[in-house]
């Protein structure tokens, strides 16, 4: 079998990380040195990589809009020279990361895995070395042709997962979509239904930063507090309701949301629960929101959901568009009521 020749981007992380007298900080090229010296890697079951090194690398935490496209555009620069593309990222934002790219990259022909790390490759119980030898080799042997996220010997659709542990190996959920592959004695890949196949070459939407509220609804929250959140100009909010997307009936409440929605502001409801879909019409406190113009989010998580905000409102489209697009399954990021 011709060894296959795999793209590494390393944006920053824990993985590439070197212990200091202040704690663990980014030092370039230390990451290159230590896959150079570490035998696995460079096994003959292994790909070719090359690894790109970012500069200045990012913590995620400080990750934006416009690095997600910065991303895109280098996945977009390497597209036709290699076989598939390994993201190194950290763990806080991977989630969005992963969500965004998923939206931004249209039409993929090949495996984009995104991975970390919680402890650093230099650290000998470090879980960077098994997801990085594990996303390099399914990139190469089982490639899956759309974003994805690889950590603790499992493969996620990206859009699909969220950060469920601050510290833990198993840092990574999929709460409404079974994994894609799973790691063990052997690669088992999973009866999961596939992602909407795009035909044609690739497109690399633009993504722009965009004002997009996130509001948690909780007991006791006045009216006045939503009313002066609405004050900032936003373009979107996304209300985090209880249940399968219940919220208060108090009519100064849902009088704001209203006027929020005929001002053009494109409102969409998600669960506070880990699992679980919005169904706005199973209790009259979720259909009041619906009555008044709110979106069903269905059940994506809220990195899907932001990032599906940051792309839509990027594009040039109307609200009536947006609302319609934001229920639709565009890369496997939601369940669709008959595919249920």
């Amino acid at each position: 079998m011709q060894k296959k020749n795999i793209y590494v981007a390393y944006t920053g992380g824990t993985i590439g990380m070197k212990q200091s007298r202040n704690g663990f900080i980014p030092v370039s090229g230390y990451l290159q040195n230590q896959l150079l010296n570490t035998l696995e890697f460079h096994r003959e079951e292994m790909p070719y990589f090359v690894l790109h090194e970012y500069q200045p690398l990012i913590d995620s935490a400080d990750m934006t809009p416009n690095d997600w496209q910065s991303i895109a555009n280098d996945i977009r620069r390497n597209y036709h020279a290699y076989d598939g593309f390994v993201i190194l990222h950290g763990t806080d934002t991977m989630a969005f990361t992963a969500s965004a790219l998923s939206f931004i990259l249209e039409n993929l022909s090949k495996p984009v895995i995104i991975t970390g790390s919680q402890i650093p490759l230099e650290q000998m119980r470090s879980d960077g070395h098994q997801n990085l030898l594990n996303a390099l080799f399914i990139a190469a042997r089982h490639p899956i042709h759309e974003v994805t996220l690889f950590f603790n010997n499992v493969l996620y659709r990206g859009n699909r997962t969220t950060k469920v542990h601050a510290n833990g190996l198993n840092a990574f959920a999929s709460p409404n979509l079974s994994p894609l592959l799973e790691v063990g004695t052997n690669i088992k890949c999973l009866n999961t239904p596939p992602a909407p196949l795009g035909i044609g070459e690739l497109i690399v939407h633009q993504i722009t930063p965009q004002e997009i509220g996130l509001l948690t609804i909780y007991p006791g929250m006045s009216s006045t507090l939503v009313r002066n959140f609405m004050k900032h100009p936003i373009k979107a909010l996304i209300i985090r309701s209880y249940g399968i997307g219940n919220a208060p009936q108090n009519k100064e409440f849902l009088k704001v949301v209203e006027e929020a929605t005929q001002c053009g502001i494109l409102v969409v409801n998600l669960t506070q629960c880990m699992s679980g879909k919005i169904n706005m019409r199973g209790y009259t406190t979720g259909h009041a929101l619906k009555n008044i113009g709110v979106v069903s989010g269905s059940d994506l998580t809220v990195e899907a959901a932001l990032t599906k905000l940051y792309y839509l409102l990027s594009q040039n489209l109307s609200i009536h568009d947006m609302r319609n697009i934001m229920q639709k399954n565009l890369r496997g990021e939601l369940t669709l009521d008959e595919e249920k």
